[in-house]
């Protein structure tokens, strides 16, 4: 999770908002929205007919292509790795691995 919370009216409708992953400056992932199996409204319906959605509650809905494993060979993060995962609506939050 990022450093800040922006709120619905910063955010806008989702939609084409891109999300993005780097690894030391290598783009590993990028996806919209838009590229979600489930839209953001089945989601929320859907696991709200399971449990009661309280306000901060947070739906994490996996991640897009690029991840370590699906390289050949695999590139697994390692010490000193810096990952940075940006979206313009939201900012930018950089770790480093230790």
């Amino acid at each position: 999770m990022g450093p800040v919370l922006v709120t619905a009216d910063e955010f806008g409708a989702p939609g084409a908002q891109t999300i993005t992953c780097t690894v030391n400056g290598e783009l590993r992932q990028a996806a919209a929205i838009t590229d979600l199996i489930f839209d953001i409204p089945t989601l929320i319906k859907t696991i709200g007919q399971n449990i009661t959605l309280l306000p901060g509650d947070i739906i994490a809905t996996g991640t897009p292509a690029g991840v370590g494993l699906g390289f050949s060979p695999p590139k697994y993060l390692r010490k000193g790795d810096e990952v940075v995962v940006a979206m313009s609506e939201i900012g930018t939050l950089i770790t480093t691995i230790i």
